[in-house]
């Protein structure tokens, strides 16, 4: 069992899967169903598991979310949480329980994953353009009526695109699209607001097409300036404000809503305050903020800009890292020198190396934290250079655990297909599958 609350998703069929030995992370010998996992008293500190092993803390992930539906409340905005960080069903039932309005994604294959599994509303927050996922997507609004499914589009070419599917596959309601405001030199995205109204006008008077709203990214802004960050992301959000009131003056919207979205994991309160307080339109607007990374945070690159974005909310009661990575120490060669049975395969090093957090020789007893003398200097396929101070040289063995946190959660979760459940005391006490 997870010990999270699955949002009514049907995760059943995962709970009694036939785990085989192999599977990363788990000490098996045997077969064992998945539920069970949390039934078979392994606990991290005491080497029970296969190591490398990724580990999420559960009281703090119930933290993260009761956080952010706390955040969304005061700022009148909801939450679809960006699915691509994660690709966890369970994961998604647990944010869906706790009043997510629906789950964010990035690509076709990746709201079949979450159709299947029962989410029922999801934003893809890309341009839909290849032939074979536009016919997916509407396959899935097709076959299933109660399946809610917006997309963006920042070309006329792709409006075309989408226009001509969908009457051709005789969808019998309209798809909602969102149009993408980008930014010069970033990815996707209208490079002006002249070029995204005649998107907006294109979608309105397509056939099989609604304009259901504005979309975009403010994570693209975040640098090492952070002052200079804020402008900018100010200015782009009122960019999107505008084109909001443009289109509306146009009377180009017809849905029952008007979606106005962006909110990545670094600067989602500036977005929150950014759409809040419009002026009264048609229809009623309804700002959706769009973070995955809050979940579960890390130890870098989004410890430092959210513990940033309390200072700014005037609260000490941030989102923390619930992520880690657990390895063991192979070899000693050197008196300064641990090589981790962890790499590359193991944990993110896009945004930054892992961060050595506590030693623990298994058995009873608390971790022993890490001051910033010991850090991991370099990672291959499959180790980790760890590096002691010098005065730490008789500190760590072989046989020895070393808890680590990483630095962006997306890019170590696609490397473990199932990641186990932890306690306070990380004892295990079930998993979630991810799907990449």
């Amino acid at each position: 069992m997870t010990t999270l609350p699955d949002g009514g998703l049907a995760l059943s069929p995962l709970e009694e899967q036939l785990l085989p030995p192999g599977v990363k992370g788990l000490p098996l010998t045997a077969p064992l169903r998945q539920h069970m996992i949390g039934l078979q008293g392994w606990n991290v500190l005491h080497a029970d598991t296969s190591f490398p092993v990724a580990l999420l803390k559960t009281a703090v992930l119930r933290h993260n979310l009761d956080w952010m539906r706390a955040f969304c409340q005061r700022h009148g905005a909801v939450l679809a949480p960006h699915g691509k960080t994660t690709m966890s069903p369970q994961l998604f039932g647990a944010q869906l329980a706790n009043g997510a309005w629906g789950i964010t994604l990035a690509s076709a294959t990746q709201v079949q994953v979450a159709a299947r599994f029962g989410v029922r509303r999801v934003l893809l927050a890309n341009e839909l353009v290849a032939p074979a996922d536009i016919r997916a997507m509407l396959h899935l609004l097709r076959d299933d009526p109660a399946f809610e499914l917006i997309a963006l589009a920042d070309s006329l070419e792709g409006v075309v695109r989408l226009a001509e599917a969908v009457t051709a596959a005789g969808l019998r309601r309209p798809l909602p699209l969102l149009v993408e405001l980008g930014l010069a030199g970033k990815r996707a995205g209208c490079r002006t607001p002249d070029e995204a109204m005649a998107v907006a006008r294109a979608i309105a008077s397509a056939p099989g097409l609604q304009l259901a709203g504005i979309e975009g990214y403010e994570g693209l802004l975040v640098s090492a300036d952070r002052d200079a960050d804020i402008d900018r992301v100010d200015a782009f959000l009122r960019q999107m404000v505008e084109l909001v009131r443009q289109c509306d003056g146009e009377a180009l919207f017809t849905g029952p809503r008007i979606v106005l979205s962006a909110g990545g994991s670094a600067y989602f309160d500036l977005v929150a305050r950014g759409f809040a307080g419009l002026p009264a339109l048609s229809r009623p607007v309804l700002p959706v903020l769009r973070s995955g990374c809050y979940l579960t945070n890390d130890h870098g690159h989004y410890l430092e800009l959210t513990r940033e974005l309390d200072a700014r909310e005037g609260r000490g009661d941030g989102l923390q890292p619930a992520l880690e990575v657990w390895s063991m120490v192979l070899s000693r060669p050197e008196p300064t020198l641990a090589i981790l049975g962890m790499g590359k395969r193991d944990a993110s090093h896009d945004i930054g190396l892992p961060r050595a957090l506590v030693r623990h020789r298994p058995g009873p007893g608390r971790p022993v934290a890490l001051d910033e003398g010991w850090g991991i200097e370099k990672m291959n396929d499959q180790h980790a250079y760890l590096r002691l101070p010098e005065t730490a040289a008789g500190e760590l063995a072989v046989g020895d655990l070393v808890g680590c946190g990483i630095s962006h959660p997306c890019t170590t979760f696609d490397k473990w297909p199932l990641l186990l459940l932890v306690d306070e005391a990380y004892r295990v006490t079930g998993a979630v599958n991810t799907f990449f």
